[in-house]
C-alpha cells in the first residue's frame, strides 16, 4: 500500500531547503487565493473551487510529511464542502500516521458522499489489510475495481494479490498480478508480485 492509501507514495527529497521552498509555495497558494465572498456569500462554484484548492494542498503536505498541516487543511475544505476526495485524502494521512481505524471512518464518509469514486474502497482495503483482516478488505478492494470513478485499478488488483499470496492461493495472487500489469505494465509492485512466485519455483498452473 509496497503499501497503497489513496495513491502511491512517493519519495520526497529530503533537503531542508527543498522543503521550506516548498512550504512557502503552499502558503502562498492557501493565502494569496482569490476573495470567495461576494455580497456578503460565496458562490457555489467560487467554494468549490477553494475546497479543491485546500484538499490538494494537503495532499501534498502528506507527501512531505506534514501530516498535522494537512489534516487542518482538509478539515477547512471539507467545512467548506463535504467532498468524497477530502474525505479520502483525510483518512489517508491518518493512515500515514498509524490512525487506520480513523481513517477507515473518513473513508466511509467519503462512500457516502459519492459511491461511485473507487479510492476510498481501496484505501480501506488496505487500511484492513494492515489490521490483519484480510477477509474484510476483500469486498472492499471487489468494489473499488468495478467503482465508476477510479483512474487506478491496478491498485485493488495487486492488493487482492497481496491477500491471495498470504492465503497460498498462489494462482489467484498470479491472476490478479497479471491484471493489475494489463491496466500499467510498468507497475513495480506487481511485477515484483510476479517474480517472487517465480523464485519461489511456483509454476502456472
Amino acid at each position: 500500500m509496497h503499501k497503497l492509501k489513496a495513491g502511491t507514495k512517493f519519495n520526497i527529497a529530503e533537503s531542508g531547503t527543498m522543503r521550506k521552498t516548498a512550504l512557502c509555495l503552499l502558503t502562498l497558494l492557501i493565502f494569496l487565493a482569490p476573495a470567495q465572498v461576494r455580497a456578503g456569500e460565496p458562490e457555489p462554484e467560487a467554494g468549490a473551487g477553494r475546497a479543491e484548492q485546500l484538499y490538494n494542498t494537503g495532499y501534498l503536505l502528506t507527501l512531505m510529511g506534514h501530516y498535522e498541516e494537512a489534516i487542518r487543511l482538509f478539515d477547512r475544505s471539507l467545512e467548506i464542502l463535504p467532498t468524497a476526495e477530502g474525505y479520502t485524502y483525510k483518512g489517508w494521512t491518518l493512515s500515514h500516521m498509524g490512525e487506520y481505524q480513523r481513517a477507515i471512518e473518513e473513508a466511509q464518509r467519503a462512500i457516502r458522499v459519492d459511491p461511485d469514486f473507487g479510492n476510498p474502497y481501496n484505501d480501506i482495503g488496505v487500511y484492513l489489510i494492515e489490521l490483519g483482516k484480510e477477509d474484510e478488505a476483500i469486498p472492499y478492494l471487489e468494489k473499488a475495481k468495478r467503482a465508476r470513478r477510479y483512474c487506478c485499478r491496478q491498485f485493488p488488483h495487486f492488493n487482492l494479490g497481496r491477500i491471495y499470496l498470504k492465503k497460498r492461493l498462489y494462482e489467484q495472487a498470479r491472476e490478479e498480478f497479471k491484471k493489475s500489469l494489463e491496466i500499467d505494465p510498468d507497475y513495480l509492485p506487481a511485477q515484483q508480485g510476479l517474480e517472487l512466485l517465480k523464485a519461489a519455483g511456483i509454476k502456472e498452473t
